[in-house]
């Protein structure tokens, strides 16, 4: 497992032995099952090697080690408080729209400018659960009111390669294939607001379009696998015309 996430983040043998204070023999053997590694020298490399919480998980245990991260889902007790403050989150954006998404993409929870962007879509794009990639791109879903979806679909395409390429998580393999298959639209040159900054999501509604920006906002320093993989998503209006149709509900 251990040679897996170094050829993944294309280290050297010598480069990991080095940064983990290791010779690389010890490493070599580490790799191979020819010795033990202790508990502190496996999060030492798992840190050098930025491997995910789930998958350090995984790791201690192939080696005979109990985790060191919880999973916990996000209704239970113990994180009330986190939810709370994620729910304050997303309801201090409103009127725009805020989602808070999963490692795969799925909507863990949503502000209430969102429901209305999404009604009227086929259930087979849209859930439950919503998930941000499959609701955008799916020929049911968002995709044909998305004005600027080829940019889009590159966008998000590019986003979820990055995912798998960090985790190597199947599953989201299996999501980039799938989302990959849904029809590509030919390229149209838009005139998008900052878009020479920025890639805006422009969107066809039955108020107008609306045009919007994008940010993502993770958790510092998370010691709970759940909240690693958690992502604020907000959608800010791009121009005076989206923000004045938001603020009128």
């Amino acid at each position: 497992m251990l040679r897996f996430w170094r050829a993944r983040r294309r280290r050297s043998q010598l480069d990991l032995a080095l940064a983990a204070g290791v010779s690389t023999r010890h490493l070599s053997f580490v790799e191979t099952g020819r010795s033990g590694a202790s508990r502190e020298l496996l999060g030492a490399l798992a840190e050098e090697l930025e491997i995910p919480l789930r998958e350090r998980n995984a790791l201690l245990l192939a080696a005979g080690y109990a985790p060191a991260y919880t999973e916990r889902p996000l209704d239970d007790p113990d994180l009330a408080p986190v939810r709370s403050a994620l729910e304050a989150l997303v309801a201090a954006h409103d009127p725009y729209p805020a989602l808070v998404v999963d490692r795969w993409g799925d909507v863990q929870l949503a502000g209430a400018a969102v429901a209305p962007l999404l009604a009227g879509l086929d259930p087979a794009a849209s859930g439950p659960p919503v998930n941000v990639y499959r609701v955008c791109l799916h020929p049911g879903g968002l995709a044909p009111r998305i004005r600027n979806l080829a940019q889009w679909r590159e966008h998000l395409l590019h986003r979820l390669e990055r995912q798998v390429r960090v985790t190597g998580d199947p599953r989201l393999a299996e999501l980039l294939a799938e989302c990959r298959g849904y029809p590509a639209p030919a390229e149209t040159a838009l005139p998008s607001p900052g878009s020479d900054v920025l890639l805006p999501l422009l969107l066809d509604t039955p108020d107008g379009p609306l045009a919007f920006h994008s940010t993502m906002t993770t958790f510092g320093a998370p010691h709970d696998v759940t909240l690693a993989e958690l992502a604020l998503e907000t959608f800010l209006p791009a121009d005076d015309a989206t923000r004045s149709a938001l603020a009128a509900g």
